[in-house]
């Protein structure tokens, strides 16, 4: 049997990757048979995120001195689909991540402080149009460095994270973390509400600032919210038809009262001349 290196502890006994593949599926097992809904993070290539929330998060969490020796570690464990579980809830992060052994990872990073939560929302009236825009991240430059900002964004700083790891390590941040942070990114790829979830703010807020969610709904019959045909055609990607005739909105013309013609009246039968007394009536 093998052995590596372990900083903390001395050498410790190698296990072999097709084991560690076998202990994980069997955990996963395990936790499933359990009850649990288990939502492991899957790397498609070596690209771990590729939507605009998921590289902000991954930019920020580089972007931190104090992450940036075990990070490399971190998207390597990512990328072979170390991280069997994640869980994101507000404020918090749970996740199982295979090693030598199975570990229990548990992030808690504070909530959006409420001053710097209504800076934010303040500084975005009226710029993001539709909570669609938002959560594609189709924002103005303006809107991006205002929520992107590291003093007064939306990003956690360092000193609000609290990390902790199962492992023996005893690092602020051992690799398991680290692939775990990475794999939070890679889930705002599919679900970028749970950014907003994590800070335990309501992203709508950002939109109901200026009164109403602009773009998103409008008033049906009877008062009641429905989807804009263009918003629908954005979410399921699909192009809908124009509106009907009986949907189309009656011109200046349709408008005009119809008259009914009067009926034309009969033509009256030509007056027969009487022949004068005693005349005879003329024979063809």
């Amino acid at each position: 049997m093998g052995w590596y290196r372990n900083d903390y502890y001395g050498f410790r006994p190698y296990v072999s990757v097709a084991q560690r593949r076998r202990n994980a599926q069997k955990h996963v097992a395990k936790l499933v048979k359990d009850g649990r809904t288990v939502s492991p993070v899957t790397i498609d290539g070596r690209t771990i995120a590729k939507t605009f929330w998921g590289k902000a998060w991954c930019d920020n969490l580089e972007s931190y001195s104090d992450f940036e020796n075990r990070l490399p570690r971190g998207r390597t464990y990512v990328r072979n689909g170390s991280v069997l579980d994640l869980q994101i809830e507000p404020g918090r992060v749970t996740a199982v991540v295979s090693g030598s052994e199975i570990y229990r990872i548990e992030i808690k990073i504070k909530p959006l402080a409420s001053r710097r939560w209504n800076a934010i929302k303040s500084q975005c009236a009226g710029k993001i149009a539709s909570v669609i825009e938002l959560l594609q991240g189709r924002l103005s430059s303006g809107v991006m460095e205002i929520i992107t900002c590291h003093d007064g964004g939306m990003f956690p700083a360092p000193s609000e994270i609290s990390l902790d790891c199962s492992c023996p390590d005893w690092a602020t941040m051992c690799k398991h973390v680290a692939a775990v942070l990475y794999g939070v990114g890679a889930r705002l790829d599919d679900q970028p509400e749970l950014f907003f979830k994590l800070r335990n703010v309501d992203h709508l807020d950002l939109i109901k600032q200026v009164g109403r969610v602009q773009g998103m709904t409008r008033r049906g019959a009877g008062g009641k919210k429905t989807i804009a045909a263009g918003e629908l055609a954005d979410v399921f990607g699909i192009e809908l038809e124009g509106p009907t005739r009986r949907q189309r909105p009656a011109s200046p013309e349709d408008a005009q009262p119809r008259v009914k013609p009067k009926p034309a009246k009969p033509a009256k039968p030509a007056k027969v001349r009487k022949p004068a007394a005693g005349s005879l009536p003329e024979v063809g």
